[in-house]
């Protein structure tokens, strides 16, 4: 492995490992002696110093035609580090990394020592030309770059005791099944019904389990396994309704008619600190609604300000399409530093639709809220067994099975008024 001088980056290096260890995304010392060797400015030469060793900047380094759409970056140094440490990277394993940019590659290779194989694999040969470029420049020589697409794996290299995923996958290919060994960790920002979670997960025979859960936001994947989001342009296309495994079940002039036909609003009387995480709360929505999806919305549209009449909405929300009603997610302030959840919906059932939700709110307040994380369960596509107690969202390869615990029934939650006002 490379030795590096002290030089004006190392401070700053040094820093940015100090920060990852105090926010949790580093948590073993192996991994923060990882970070500590590798020279990430060295492998993201588009940034300066300071935005390399930012523990939040990603850099961006390939764009695509259109020149506003990132279609290769350097991900951030937390989520590299929380994504290392869901896949339990140890010395002398095997690891297949999907999406390449150079440096991801050289931390692993770090962690897995000369006695382990690191492969970093990409469907574009400027992508991997540059990782090749990079890590040869910074003597990590013995890693493979490869030249695929990532829905097929590296099957040259296979078996491998982790695959660690960093673009956006809307989907689990066979291909990583077949080419994990097992009881091997599988890494990956899955996107299911719209909203993408880093899952780690262990191989179990024909299904995968998951064993961790992360706020991630990645590229999205190219090739074979590219899933485009159906969009449904609302107001002249300022809105936009998103859906992800499923199509719309209504058209797109009934839901624009439903701005015109009554609209409704329920305060759920949960109340949450504005930094606070809405992690479990947008994936138990997600999960829990028939006909699911992500309401997007353009700020600077003319007219969506006075649409909206809400400043604390999100440009992207959980929402709900309810036969020819919608409702979305919403919050209002509550003093200084607390906001309180609730649901907008339009349409002539709006206000059951906005019920709905805020029901939903209530229950995840009561239930989810300080509960363990959802257990996911991917299995090929027709050996799902019948479990009767998950939510099951189908992709093209596989099921995915979404089983929430049971958590303490907080009838008086830390945080929470009475019931919301109509």
């Amino acid at each position: 492995m490379p030795t590096l001088d002290v030089d004006s980056e190392q401070p700053l290096r040094a820093a940015m490992v100090d920060r990852l260890r105090e926010i949790g995304a580093i948590r073993r010392d192996e991994v923060a002696q990882a970070f500590s060797r590798v020279p990430r400015h060295a492998f993201a030469p588009e940034a300066t110093l300071r935005e390399a060793y930012d523990p939040e900047a990603v850099v961006r380094t390939k764009w695509a035609t259109d020149g506003t759409t990132a279609i290769s970056s350097v991900s951030a140094p937390q989520i590299q580090a929380r994504m290392i440490e869901q896949a339990a990277i140890t010395s002398g394993m095997r690891v297949l990394e999907i999406g390449s940019g150079g440096y991801n590659a050289a931390l692993l290779a770090e962690l897995v020592g000369h006695e382990g194989h690191v492969v970093t694999l990409d469907i574009d040969p400027d992508i991997t030309s540059r990782a090749r470029r990079l890590l040869d420049e910074n003597g990590y020589t013995h890693v493979d770059v490869a030249l695929g697409d990532g829905d097929d794996g590296c099957v040259t290299h296979a078996p491998f005791d982790a695959i660690v995923v960093t673009v956006e996958a809307a989907d689990i290919p066979p291909a990583w099944m077949a080419q994990l060994a097992e009881g091997g960790s599988l890494v990956a920002p899955l996107r299911v019904r719209g909203f993408t979670r880093s899952i780690g997960f262990a191989k179990h025979g024909d299904r995968l389990v998951s064993t961790s859960k992360e706020l991630a936001g990645f590229v999205a994947m190219q090739g074979q396994g590219r899933r485009p989001w159906t969009s449904v342009p609302l107001r002249g296309g300022t809105v936009r309704l998103r859906f992800d495994e499923d199509p719309c079940p209504t058209d797109a002039a009934t839901l624009d008619r439903a701005f015109h036909a009554g609209q409704a609003q329920e305060w759920a009387g949960v109340t949450v600190r504005g930094d606070e995480s809405l992690d479990t709360l947008q994936v138990w929505l997600a999960t829990t609604l028939t006909n699911s999806c992500v309401l997007a919305i353009d700020r600077d549209a003319e007219g969506v300000a006075e649409f909206l009449a809400n400043p604390l909405i999100p440009s992207m929300c959980n929402a709900v399409v309810q036969a020819d009603s919608f409702a979305y997610l919403t919050k209002r302030g509550r003093g200084e530093r607390h906001v309180e959840i609730g649901s907008h919906a339009f349409g002539p059932e709006a206000s059951a639709a906005a019920t709905l939700m805020a029901d939903l709110v209530r229950a995840w307040d009561r239930e989810h809220r300080r509960g363990p994380d959802p257990r996911y369960t991917i299995y090929p596509i027709g050996l799902r067994p019948p479990l009767p107690d998950g939510k099951v969202v189908t992709k093209r390869h596989v099921d995915i099975e979404i089983f929430w615990p049971p958590g303490p029934d907080h009838t008086a939650p830390l945080d929470s008024g009475k019931a919301g006002d109509r």
